[in-house]
């Protein structure tokens, strides 16, 4: 068992994975006390060697394996890539590349919506992952022999995963679906996290431009809170909280101190002034500035059983086509198909085109129709 926890050591393994014809790659973290995910362990296997970097060792310097992570164009595996390389791109300013996410490659491979790993693996290989070390604490020394087993077993698997994937779409000509997936997960603006775009992720489902800029400038504080303290946002200030207070702003400590979710011990704390200040900077902003929702688009009425009969239709071909309907279209983009022939969604465009939406139009315009064949459907071209 291999546990790298020396600058030299991993510096020589990185070397010796230089010319791998591929990498698989997982992280053990830690999150749920602080902001920022806490690395506590890299487990990296190429074709012949696999090891685990302790990343929590005295004196440990990570730059081989950051350089490793983008040197080359040996694809690195991942498996639900994306807080995985969020990891890397906070410590090493860098995301890897290229990508290979075997989540994704397996969506279009037909197995279903976001396959969960052990499932995959135990499908594609017949091996049976342990996953009862899962949840262990990762940041504790020495880690167990058990903990190594099964944090070394992922990307032992994966490799193997990778490789009947990858066999796969080669068959089927796919490669170039996964890589234009890989698009989102390859470009640093998805790991940015900036303070004053913070209140986009939150569900606001309504509400003007004033309760809009209140928010965001609630938000860009919680987030530069959080960050600085390193603590999950919501122990600055719950996501309803915020919400509530941009929908009510308060005027003063007893405003505030009234707040749902809030009390007068937050009020009174060393949060309540900038809590305050914040709301006041965002009601004294010019109004031009304040930001404004998306308008929604007004769909015409009745297209409920268009958008129906394309849902049959996006669930037949992506059965004919062995790739997962999450992959290809979801329910808004039927029913902007439903309501304009030109759309902007993915399901008009390249490869879901040939799938899906080239005869989602023919459907739409009286071109094709559904029939029942037995306990399927089939597919009828009707003439022009």
């Amino acid at each position: 068992m291999s546990l790298i926890a020396s600058t030299d050591a991993l510096a020589q393994f990185c070397q010796r994975q230089a010319d791998a014809d591929f990498l698989a790659v997982d992280t053990e973290f830690m999150r749920d006390k602080t902001y920022w995910p806490k690395l506590c362990l890299v487990q990296v296997a190429g074709p012949k060697e696999f090891a685990a970097i302790d990343t929590v060792a005295a004196g440990l310097d990570l730059t081989p394996l950051f350089e490793l992570m983008t040197r080359g164009r040996m694809p690195k595996v991942f498996h639900a890539a994306r807080q995985d390389i969020e990891i890397f791109f906070n410590l090493a300013g860098a995301v890897p590349t290229p990508i290979f996410d075997t989540q994704v490659a397996a969506m279009v491979c037909g197995f279903g919506d976001s396959v969960a790993y052990d499932s995959l693996v135990g499908n594609l290989t017949g091996a049976h992952i342990d996953k009862s070390s899962r949840y262990t604490d990762w940041q504790h020394r020495p880690l167990t022999q058990r903990q190594l087993d099964y944090a070394l077993s992922d990307v032992i698997h994966l490799r193997h995963v990778y490789e009947k994937l990858h066999v796969r779409l080669e068959k089927t000509g796919r490669q170039h679906w996964v890589e234009d997936e890989m698009a989102v997960l390859t470009n640093p603006i998805t790991y940015r996290t900036d303070p004053e775009h913070a209140w986009r992720r939150l569900k606001v489902r309504g509400g003007g431009p004033r309760l809009l800029a209140v928010l965001r400038e609630l938000a860009a504080w919680r987030e530069r809170e959080a960050q600085k303290r390193d603590v999950p946002r919501n122990r600055i200030l719950r996501d309803d909280s915020l919400l509530g207070l941009a929908a009510h702003p308060p005027q003063s400590a007893d405003d505030l101190g009234r707040a749902r979710g809030v009390g007068r011990g937050l009020a009174d704390g060393r949060f309540g002034p900038d809590i305050l200040a914040a709301v006041r900077r965002a009601l004294d902003s010019d109004p031009a500035t304040w930001p404004h929702l998306p308008p929604r688009a007004m769909l015409p009425q009745g297209l409920g059983p268009l958008t129906d009969l394309l849902r049959v239709l996006l669930k037949t071909k992506c059965e004919q086509h062995d790739v997962a309907q999450k992959l290809v279209a979801d329910t808004d983009d039927l029913e902007m198909i439903a309501a304009d022939d030109n759309a902007d969604v993915p399901a008009l465009k390249g490869w879901r085109r040939e799938v899906f939406g080239e005869d989602a139009l023919k459907l739409k315009h009286g071109r094709l129709s559904l029939a029942a064949q037995g306990a399927r459907v089939k597919l009828v071209e009707l003439e022009k």
